[in-house]
C-alpha cells in the first residue's frame, strides 16, 4: 500500500509565485511616487531664479541692466568687480571682513554656549528646570525685531553702541540652538556613558567636554551653520546699532550702495555685484560642513 504524505503549507507556499500588483494599485503608487517629486522640482526652481538673476545681472553694465533681458548675460562683469574692488577704497572688503568677524565669532560663541546649556537642560535635574524650558520655547517663539529696540537702549547704556560687541554680544544667546542642543544631547548621549565616565573619575566639565561634546557634534554643527547663516543675513541688528560705516556687515554697507542720499544715483550694478560675492561663503560653509552629516548618518547606520 503506497501512502501519500503532504507537503507543508509553509514550503508550499514559499514555492507560489508572487502574486503581481493591481494595475489600479501601480498607477496609485507612480502617482504618490511623481506628486513629491514635482513639488520639489518646482521648489528648486522657485529657489534657483533669483539666484541665476543675479549671477546674469551681474555681469551687465549700468547701461545693459534695464534695457536687456533679465536672464541673458552681459559684457561688464569684471568693470563691476573692478568698480566694487575700489570703491570707498576697499570697503567692500572691509565689510565683508566685518561679516566673517561677526558670523564667525558670534555662531562660534553661541554655539558654545548652546551646547553647554543644551547639555546641562537634557543631562541634569534641577530645581526649576521645567521654567527654564518653558522661557526657552517661549524665546524660540518670539520674532528677533521685538528685541532690536530693547538691546540697543541696553548697549547705549553701558556704553558698547556702534562697536563690535553691540552686535556680537546680541548673537551669543541663541534660544532655537539650546533647544536644538539640548534635544540633540538627549537622543545621542546616553545616561549610561555619562555614569560610566563619573565612575571612572572624570569631572563634570571634563565629561561634557571629552564625552558629551563628540557625540554632539553633528548637532552642534547645524547649530553652528544655522547661526553663522542667521548672522550673516542679518540686517536690521546692525543697522540699528551701528553708525559707522567701517563697521558696517555686507547686508548694511549694500544697502549703503543702493539709498546713498539725495542726488546720489543709486550703484546698482555694485549692490547685484556685492550680493553675488556675498552667496559664495554660505555655498563654501555648506559644502564644508556637510561631511558631518555624512558621518553622523554612517555612525547611525554602523550603531543599528
Amino acid at each position: 500500500m503506497t501512502t501519500t504524505t503532504a507537503r507543508p503549507a509553509s514550503r508550499a507556499a514559499a514555492k507560489r509565485p508572487a502574486v503581481a500588483p493591481f494595475p489600479t494599485q501601480r498607477r496609485r503608487s507612480s502617482r504618490t511616487r511623481i506628486l513629491p517629486t514635482v513639488l520639489l522640482l518646482l521648489g528648486a526652481v522657485y529657489t534657483l531664479i533669483p539666484i541665476a538673476w543675479v549671477v546674469t545681472a551681474s555681469t551687465k553694465s549700468r547701461g545693459e541692466l534695464f534695457s536687456e533681458f533679465t536672464f541673458l548675460p552681459g559684457t561688464g562683469f569684471l568693470e563691476n568687480l573692478t568698480d566694487l574692488s575700489t570703491y570707498g577704497g576697499g570697503q567692500f572688503w572691509l565689510w565683508s571682513l566685518n561679516s566673517l568677524i561677526y558670523a564667525g565669532g558670534g555662531a562660534l560663541l553661541s554655539t558654545l554656549v548652546s551646547g553647554a546649556a543644551g547639555y546641562a537642560l537634557a543631562r541634569y535635574r534641577f530645581r526649576g528646570r521645567g521654567l527654564v524650558f518653558a522661557v526657552l520655547l517661549a524665546g524660540v517663539m518670539l520674532p528677533q525685531i521685538t528685541l532690536a529696540i530693547p538691546q540697543y537702549l541696553l548697549m547705549s547704556e553701558i556704553g558698547l553702541a556702534n562697536t563690535y560687541w553691540s552686535v556680537l554680544l546680541p548673537s551669543i544667546i541663541n534660544p532655537f540652538g539650546i533647544y536644538l542642543a539640548c534635544i540633540y544631547a538627549q537622543s545621542s548621549v546616553p545616561e549610561e556613558t555619562i555614569e560610566a565616565s563619573r565612575i571612572d573619575g572624570a569631572s563634570e566639565f571634563r565629561t561634557f567636554r571629552s564625552v558629551a561634546t563628540p557625540m554632539m557634534l553633528p548637532g552642534l554643527v547645524t547649530v553652528f551653520m544655522l547661526q553663522f547663516i542667521g548672522i550673516w543675513n542679518n540686517f536690521l541688528l546692525p543697522f540699528i546699532m551701528l553708525s559707522d560705516e567701517s563697521k558696517f556687515p555686507l547686508t548694511t554697507g549694500l544697502y549703503l550702495l543702493l539709498n546713498r542720499g539725495t542726488g546720489t544715483p543709486a550703484l546698482y550694478s555694485l549692490a547685484i555685484m556685492g550680493a553675488l560675492l556675498s552667496i559664495i561663503p554660505l555655498v563654501a560653509l555648506m559644502l564644508f560642513l556637510q561631511r558631518y552629516w555624512k558621518l553622523d548618518l554612517i555612525s547611525g547606520s554602523l550603531k543599528g
